[in-house]
């Protein structure tokens, strides 16, 4: 008998290991990444950070000078900004954790894009000159090892004329850079850092983006409303694909099968629409109307969402790539996006870490973005230390359901926010309760 009730105890307490492991497990693989929009603002930049399974704020984070391109690394704990007003030469880093700018660099010319490679050790920025006296271009490095802080610029790689935008390849090995001056892609190899082909493509060739088996690369050019495929195995345009007026940012699917392209208009006729490429065919399967005068473009890790800046409706539409249409726009609460022009998102992690919950102040008082940021007030959380795992699961599931019962926490919550989405935010909650049954039943069974 004694044996007997020692097994039963030794199994009972292996259900409830293996039990708490898949819990933890499904929870952090499940939670939905963080997107985070570049705003130039009024008097200073901001980048909002956007939980994408509630699509509410949940930070805002001032930025030195105008917020223009973004990039995220690997791991998604840094976001690098570059300040587009072409008076300043800097790149602010901001640490994911904190929702703070950890560094301000400064890359001797003025930046416009940014891409990180894929091993995170290096940051490429494109510099121009001023915006008076824009003459040419290069491509300078950060150095960003991970693990160190140094954040110091390495030597400039010399590409091409006002070179504007840079994608790597997966493997890493080779770069391509537009310059949209002269209608061309430099190929570039990361390793020697020399420039190995020169691409001619349509005009004024802006974003650019790398399929995810590396196979292909996407160049929107501006100029002639058209995006060229480059097969990177022979570095030869195989395809042009017409898309709307005046595209400007791509982002490709994480299955390699669409792309999709903003289309900003003319100044006075905006474009409004996002164009969905079928990466087969290389032609627009879909034309999806956003908000006015759309830039900045990512889709999410599961591929089932975009997130689009629209640069003049100052807001942030959601297309569900299923149905090819606007689900939500943002919810920035009292905050307002002053011009946003770009969108990175980052890889699927626990929400927890990365959680700062923007307050309002005692008074209810709505300041403007700049005072309220400029406040004592934290926007941050307290970190917990957790003696065991089951304590840190009790932790994580009751922060996720005091975050989403805090009408602090979404700044006045949208009514077109649908209950899934916000299930979403605590993910393996349904795991837990059917474990939690399961267990309770035999044990009550055996007693």
């Amino acid at each position: 008998m004694y044996n007997k009730a020692r097994r039963e105890d030794t199994l009972t307490k292996a259900l409830g290991i293996t039990a708490l492991a898949i819990l933890i497990l499904v929870s952090v693989a499940g939670a939905a990444p963080f997107a985070y929009v570049t705003s130039i603002g009024i008097d200073t930049g901001t980048v909002f950070v956007i939980d994408t399974a509630t699509n509410n704020l949940t930070a805002v984070v001032p930025i030195e000078g105008w917020a223009g391109e973004a990039a995220i690394n690997p791991a998604g704990t840094k976001v690098y900004v570059t300040d587009i007003s072409g008076f300043s030469t800097t790149v602010s880093v901001i640490d994911t954790r904190t929702n703070t700018v950890e560094a301000v660099v400064d890359v001797g010319g003025y930046p416009r894009g940014v891409a990180v490679n894929p091993k995170g050790s290096r940051v490429y920025v494109t510099v121009r000159d001023s915006i008076v006296d824009n003459k040419s271009s290069n491509i300078s490095v950060i150095n960003t090892v991970i693990g160190t802080s140094t954040n110091t610029v390495m030597d400039p790689v010399n590409v091409g004329l006002s070179t504007y935008h840079v994608a790597f390849t997966p493997d890493g090995e080779k770069i391509y850079a537009t310059n949209n001056r002269n209608n061309t892609t430099s190929v570039i190899d990361a390793t020697t850092k020399k420039v190995t082909a020169t691409v001619p493509v349509g005009d004024y060739p802006t974003d650019i983006a790398v399929s995810p088996d590396g196979n292909k690369v996407y160049v929107v050019n501006s100029g002639s409303n058209t995006v060229s495929v480059i097969d990177t195995a022979t570095n030869n345009v195989t395809g042009t694909v017409p898309v709307g007026d005046g595209p400007g940012d791509i982002t490709v699917s994480p299955d390699g099968k669409k792309t999709y392209v903003t289309n900003s208009g003319s100044y006075k006729d905006s474009g409004n629409t996002v164009s969905v490429i079928d990466t087969t065919t290389n032609t627009v399967t879909a034309t999806v109307h956003v908000g006015t005068a759309p830039r900045g473009i990512a889709v999410t890790p599961d591929g089932k969402k975009v997130y689009v800046a629209n640069s003049r409706s100052s807001n942030v539409s959601v297309i569900d790539t299923a149905t090819n249409t606007v689900i939500a726009t943002v919810n920035t609460g009292k905050y307002t996006m002053n011009y946003p022009v770009g969108v990175v998102i980052g890889p699927f992690r626990d929400s927890n870490t990365n959680g700062k919950n923007t307050k309002t102040t005692s008074d209810g008082t709505d300041q403007s973005t700049m005072e309220t940021l400029n406040a004592t007030e934290d926007i941050g959380f307290e970190e917990t230390n957790i003696s065991s795992s089951e304590e840190k699961t009790t932790v994580q599931l009751n922060n996720s359901n005091n975050n989403t019962n805090n009408p602090e926490s979404d700044n006045g919550s949208r009514s077109d926010v649908n209950e899934s989405s916000k299930n979403n935010s605590t993910p393996g909650f349904g795991l837990l309760g059917s474990l939690t049954c399961l267990y309770g039943g035999w044990r009550l069974r055996k007693k």
